[in-house]
């Protein structure tokens, strides 16, 4: 290939599938992901052979056809990470061995032991009151910005976007008041390398065995609660290991979502002229950033089940797929149903939260939104003159093949007292319909 997005800096060695594969790793690659995409699709069409970290070889999955192909028949390309033909060439200390290291929780599971824990999920998800969750994410929201208003500045990634979603999903799990900020903090060092990183994630783990324990002895309204009377007679180890799945699969995209949608409020004119009044244009901005700069750009994956071939290319049984949902999102194929006539209602044709029994299980889009759209529109009703502090082509991605989000999102505002601070009320109402005459 000759874009210098994707001419690595040697030639990769033989991909078992391909002659020509393109390494899918490295400090260039991310540059650019859009040009990435469109240089191999034209290339190697819906279907290119690629290396991952340490030229391990695979599949990446770029036509919104073959995403949708793929996510949809799991007899044909499953989950189970086990089937996989390449793991003599996996070291213990693989960069990506988070995204395929097998545990025993929904995320691998296939067939009716899926659809029990998966189904579990979705009910006691769908037992959240929606009215109680948009409070739940005011009072976060209120307390991020009360935190920093005085400033007259702030960065909307740290300090806001990235820190309400696991806010929301602890209180939702019905955790201790107090044990919140550690959990916090534990999730934030476990995202990183080495050994704090596994020692955060072991307290995390100890945390949760100890949240679904204690919700067996004293039961509540809360998501741990609904799944131990569950009908599904899921075990306190499942519970465990599905909440933290659930925990995981919500904190970074639903933050990216967040940073990524207030990111194209300001710097977009189209969303940029509504600021004043910032509701009206929320779930529109919301909707553009899935198809634009979806958080979950690349997912690890689905293994074929046998033999078999997919856009064209031969796929064996055992080789790993890489769902590319970025890419299919921006598949030339889909183009026509992006911008729907009808108006500025979200269309949620996009592959973004995944397609398929293994995707994100209903309503777990529907409770991101309410979160995702409850922070963007509280921040610019709070702040209703926020802007910028940088120049647009300043701002950074950072450079993950996998998650699209900014390194950070500095903006300036009035700087406020708390005691300028109005409710925000999620109904839309005016404070002043109800003062006295």
């Amino acid at each position: 290939m000759t874009d210098s997005t994707t001419t690595p800096d040697s030639a990769p060695p033989d991909h078992p599938g391909h002659s020509r594969p393109v390494r899918l790793y490295g400090p260039r690659i991310a540059k650019d992901p859009d040009a990435l995409y469109a240089a191999l699709r034209r290339e190697y069409g819906p279907v290119a052979p690629v290396l991952l970290d340490g030229d391990v070889p695979a599949w990446l999955v770029l036509g919104y056809r073959e995403v949708t192909h793929v996510t949809g028949n799991p007899r044909l390309f499953a989950r189970d990470c086990r089937r996989w033909n390449m793991w003599e060439l996996i070291p213990d200390d693989w960069p990506l061995m988070p995204y395929v290291g097998w545990t025993p929780s929904v995320m691998f599971a296939e067939g009716a032991e899926h659809r029990r824990r998966a189904g579990a999920i979705g009910d006691a998800l769908d037992a959240v009151d929606r009215t109680e969750l948009t409070n739940i994410c005011v009072a976060a929201a209120d307390r991020l910005i009360t935190a920093f208003s005085a400033e007259g500045c702030a960065d909307l990634v740290e300090q806001y976007a990235l820190r309400i979603p696991l806010q929301v999903i602890a209180r939702i799990f019905g955790m201790p008041e107090d044990e919140i900020p550690e959990l916090v903090r534990d999730i934030a060092e476990s995202l990183d390398v080495g050994e704090k990183a596994m020692a955060a994630h072991r307290r995390v783990h100890a945390r949760m065995a100890r949240l679904v324990h204690d919700k067996s002895l004293r039961p509540g309204l809360d998501v741990p609660s609904q799944l131990l009377r569950h009908p599904a007679n899921l075990t306190q180890e499942e519970i465990v290991i599905d909440l933290l799945v659930v925990m995981a699969a919500a904190q970074q995209p639903t933050g990216n979502w967040i940073g990524n949608t207030l990111r194209l409020m300001l710097v977009d004119e189209r969303y940029s002229v509504t600021l004043q009044g910032g509701r009206a244009s929320t779930k529109e901005a919301l909707s553009e950033v899935l198809w634009e700069t979806t958080p979950t750009q690349n997912f690890i994956g689905r293994w074929a089940v046998h033999d078999c071939v997919l856009g064209d290319q031969p796929i064996a049984g055992g080789d790993l797929l890489v769902l590319g949902f970025a890419a299919a999102n921006n598949d030339p194929v889909v183009s026509p149903v992006r911008r729907p006539a009808e108006g500025p209602e979200a269309n949620r044709a996009h592959v973004s939260f995944g397609h398929g029994e293994h995707g994100c299980p209903f309503p777990a889009p529907e409770l991101a939104e309410v979160i995702a759209r409850t922070s963007v529109d509280v921040l610019l009703d709070r702040l209703p003159d926020v802007d910028l502090a940088v120049r647009p082509d300043e701002l950074r991605w950072r450079p993950s093949l996998w998650m699209r989000g900014l390194f950070a999102l500095p903006v300036r505002f009035s700087p406020a007292a708390l005691d300028d601070l109005v409710p925000f009320d999620p109904t839309g109402a005016d404070p002043d319909d109800d003062a006295d005459d």
